[in-house]
């Protein structure tokens, strides 16, 4: 049977490359995926210390694991996946448990003066906080880092219906717990 003709540059060949050992196949992948399991990390984790930690950790997984690497998902669907099972682990390690939430850094090009637009993100992310995990992680998979439904479904392991059901159900519970943080949210 022929195998399509893959781009040099494609995540597959990437990982064909990889498993040989290719460090500069390497260094493209974290150059391309890093900032997409950082961020869904932090949004998971909700501590930047800890998400670059897990985002660590995610690649380390990729490196040690290349062998055996079989093209079953996406690359960046599987870095996901690892990503909020350490995520999941970590949260099960955690000892203490504090009501504070950081406030995240305005990654936009905007003025550094725009309050306004920091404590919007600081309700959103404390609201988003608030959500059971796995509501959470869908709607930071689809919303924050633009996954398909498929894609965020195979990341979560669960069918394209229970994908879409906890996407209902989260953005029911981000509404409510929006209008309880703040009921006035549209004026700001």
């Amino acid at each position: 049977m022929l195998q399509p003709l893959l781009s040099p540059h494609s995540d597959d060949a990437l990982m064909g490359r990889l498993r040989g050992g290719d460090g500069d196949a390497f260094a493209e992948l974290l150059g391309r995926h890093l900032g997409a399991v950082a961020r869904f990390s932090y949004r998971m984790i909700g501590n930047a210390a800890e998400a670059d930690d897990i985002a660590q950790e995610t690649f380390l997984r990729l490196w040690r694991g290349r062998e055996r690497w079989e093209p079953r998902a996406q690359v960046r669907t599987w870095l996901l996946r690892v990503a909020r099972n350490l995520c999941i682990d970590r949260f099960r390690r955690r000892e203490v448990v504090t009501d504070e939430f950081p406030d995240l850094p305005d990654l936009r090009p905007t003025p550094a003066g725009n309050l306004q637009a920091r404590e919007v993100e600081r309700i959103v992310a404390k609201a988003l906080a608030e959500l059971p995990e796995r509501q959470r992680a869908a709607i930071g998979l689809v919303y924050y880092e633009g996954l398909s439904n498929i894609e965020a479904a195979q990341v979560l392991d669960v069918s394209i219906d229970a994908l879409e059901s906890l996407l209902a159900r989260g953005r029911r519970s981000l509404r409510t717990n929006l209008n309880a943080l703040h009921p006035h949210l549209g004026e700001i």
